[in-house]
């Protein structure tokens, strides 16, 4: 096996590592304000981040699933909250525009979302089914020509700030899961309303909102795939969320850790750094262990899906483990700062109100534990 990065992969790290830095000197006051990121949504862009999937011929950069790992990691040690951006932006919409979109579809919508010149967002959660994609009380009822869409969704990533949304809903109640579809929404439609943005532990300058529809008419040339492949559709750009959200799970460790690592070095106690004492080396070697299994995981998720192999397990693998890890270490990284950790100028504990939400969204550890068990019982 061969686990050097190639040259191209190299380009695309460095590039996001640079990029993140310009990140930091606002990432305390962002997080302190809540604000969205507008300026560096905009700079990604034009870098390629927001549309790094997909093919030039649709504006975007043509590269694989590692080098948005590579770049999300990156992004996500310096600041979760515009590595969630583009990770909703990428995994959950980008992603199954090309996948499964008509041409139509691709140069009306994909193409502005894969230059950056607009933002997307993924609408399948709601008050009672969370990423329970076969239970969706979203209706959308076929009135011919267009679709009659009400129902109201639930912690919405770029919820805010997004132009185009792929919602999930109900067509047909009585085929159940297979009476599921996925539509395109754009903001501006008549009876499409954004609810209050949610006052969140974490990622906080990234927006999250309810969505409320009444009434909506959604024109039939805006779902995508066949009548009855919305849940289809759900449940494959779930598995690819799980690389990105490991991603990010994995940039928030590796960025605690840097932290962890670069204080232990200067700060002194007993008259010598504290990374001479026994009880830190042991914290850290346990970091960088954990941390490496993380990013081997991701990767190799990531390298998967890139063969056109089945990755569902391996998405989830990656994505229990590094979020455990994320959560894990992030509070390992404030306990070596001691109590300059408690303080926002350290950044370890936005880092590690950060890293909880890796647990949280595209499934539950738990239900990442269940996507793994059934595939290895099926197997």
């Amino acid at each position: 096996m061969y686990f050097e990065l190639s040259e191209e992969h190299k380009m695309i790290r460095d590039a996001a590592r640079e990029f993140a830095q310009e990140l930091k000197a606002g990432a305390i006051q962002r997080d302190e304000e809540a604000k969205f990121p507008f300026e560096f949504v905009k700079k990604m862009g034009e870098l390629g981040f927001m549309g790094i999937m997909v093919p030039q011929e649709y504006g975007g950069a043509g590269l694989d699933t590692l080098a948005y790992v590579l770049a999300l990691e990156e992004i996500a040690k310096i600041d979760a909250s515009a590595a969630v951006i583009v990770s909703a932006h990428n995994s959950l919409v980008l992603w199954g525009l090309n996948e499964y979109g008509t041409e139509e579809q691709k140069q009306k919508y994909l193409v502005p979302l894969a230059t950056g010149e607009k933002l997307g967002a993924f609408a399948l959660s709601e008050p009672e089914a969370g990423s329970d994609a076969s239970s969706q009380h979203t209706i959308a009822e076929d009135q011919g020509d267009y679709y009659l869409l009400n129902g109201t969704k639930n912690w919405i990533t770029n919820g805010g700030n997004a132009d185009i949304y792929l919602v999930i809903a109900q067509t047909d109640v009585g085929k159940g899961h297979k009476g599921i579809n996925v539509l395109i929404v754009e903001k501006g439609y008549t009876g499409f309303t954004i609810g209050p943005k949610e006052n969140k532990l974490g990622i906080r300058s990234s927006d999250t909102h309810s969505l409320l529809f009444s009434d909506v008419k959604v024109p039939k040339e805006n779902r995508i795939g066949d009548d009855g492949f919305g849940f289809k559709f759900a449940m494959k750009t779930l598995d690819g969320g799980r690389i990105g959200i490991a991603a990010q799970a994995l940039g928030i460790a590796a960025g605690a850790y840097d932290l962890a690592l670069a204080y232990s070095k200067t700060r002194k106690t007993f008259g010598k750094p504290i990374s001479d004492h026994q009880a830190i080396q042991f914290k850290l070697a346990d970091m960088e262990v954990e941390i490496e299994a993380a990013r081997l995981l991701t990767y190799k998720a990531a390298w998967t899906k890139d063969q056109g192999l089945p990755y569902g397990k391996e998405a989830a693998m990656a994505k229990l483990h590094a979020s455990e890890v994320a959560m894990k270490h992030t509070i390992e990284a404030v306990q070596i700062h001691g109590g300059y950790g408690y303080v926002k100028e350290y950044h370890v504990e936005r880092l590690m109100r950060d890293a909880k939400i890796t647990q949280i969204y595209e499934g539950t550890s738990e239900i990442q534990r269940l996507v793994i068990a059934r595939e290895i019982l099926r197997a």
